[in-house]
């Protein structure tokens, strides 16, 4: 079982925006449920489907697989539950790691979020200085819920 653990924050000021390039990801859900969350993700010329478990703190069981693109954009056209996500994101190297801030569109635009993968959940780090509060513990901000309750809508 691969583990993902992950801290979330809210981006502030606009000193992200020229670093790292913007990829366009589409993604949706085929469960949300919040003890299983099955999603399937087109990320550039890479589909993906993965499966993640109910959070414990920061951290939840994830596995990984590649998908046919032609499957995964009949899954995101036809069966997953609408609407789906879109959102630009870059990755950002900082401090020995990478951040993932991710730029929504559509129904969730406006919204600004960045993730750090840690590889336990005490390990210290250091923030640039664009990250705001910390939303780790906010399940507002999981991409789960916002095809729900989508940021515009709050």
């Amino acid at each position: 079982m691969g583990v993902e653990i992950e801290r979330k924050f809210l981006v502030s000021g606009d000193g992200w925006l020229q670093l790292g390039e913007p990829v366009l990801l589409r993604q949706g859900y085929l469960s949300s449920h919040p003890e299983r969350v099955v999603r399937v993700r087109i990320e550039g010329e890479r589909a993906l489907m993965t499966i993640k478990s109910k959070a414990t703190g920061i951290s939840r069981g994830e596995w990984e697989y590649d998908l046919p693109m032609a499957d995964a954009v009949e899954f995101l056209d036809r069966l997953c539950e609408q609407p789906i996500i879109e959102k630009y994101r870059r990755r950002i190297p900082f401090g020995g790691f990478v951040w993932e801030v991710d730029e929504f569109l559509g129904v969730n635009a406006g919204l600004v979020v960045a993730e750090i993968e840690l590889p336990s959940e005490d390990t210290v780090f250091d923030k640039p200085d664009w990250i705001g509060a910390d939303v780790s513990d906010d399940a507002r901000y999981l991409n789960s819920n916002l095809i729900k309750h989508p940021y515009s809508a709050w």
